[in-house]
């Protein structure tokens, strides 16, 4: 049997006897700290989880442009390349690359004939999707193999707060 699935919960009292399950509070300088530890934490996870992919599967470039188009809506190359940080030119080979596998489509701008706009496909959003499933089944295989229940309830009981944090970010 797994230790850390038996082992007792550990003593959260406060030494002063008082029996207030309470944490302490977090001083000004430890929410610094807290942040930081968070962050390093975090990024490798978020890092790993992009990472690791199957044969065939998208970049992350490609990925990260299929999610902008999700969240945003249609966009020029243009504005994608600006917005990812990247040239033109390499916004280019990554709209060809989605292009040819069907997972966006061109068309003109409605506002401007001139301009076009790139829009995610059904097979694009279905990618997503799929992709999306794919890494949440390897968080959850992980978190399964690696805490213990009342772990993984102190972790659900945090994703709110996570939440409340990212919109102030």
């Amino acid at each position: 049997m797994d230790p850390r699935r038996s082992a007792p919960p550990a003593d959260t009292s406060p030494a002063d006897g008082t029996g207030d399950d309470a944490p302490a509070a977090v001083s000004p300088d430890g929410s610094a700290r807290v942040a930081a530890d968070l962050r390093a934490a975090l990024g490798p996870l978020f890092r790993r989880l992009r990472q690791v992919r199957p044969e065939g599967e998208l970049t992350l470039a490609q990925t990260s442009v299929l999610v902008r188009l999700d969240r945003e809506g249609p966009a020029s190359a243009t504005e994608l390349a600006s917005g990812e940080g990247i040239t033109p030119q390499s916004m280019g080979t990554i709209v060809a690359a989605l292009l040819l596998r069907g997972l966006v489509a061109r068309a003109a701008d409605p506002d401007d004939g001139r301009r076009m706009v790139l829009s995610l496909t059904d097979a694009g959003r279905e990618g997503l999707l799929g992709l999306r499933r794919e890494r949440a089944q390897r968080l959850a295989y992980a978190m399964e193999a690696e805490l213990t229940p009342a772990e993984l309830e102190q972790l659900a009981v945090a994703i709110p707060l996570l939440e409340r944090i990212t919109r102030h970010v």
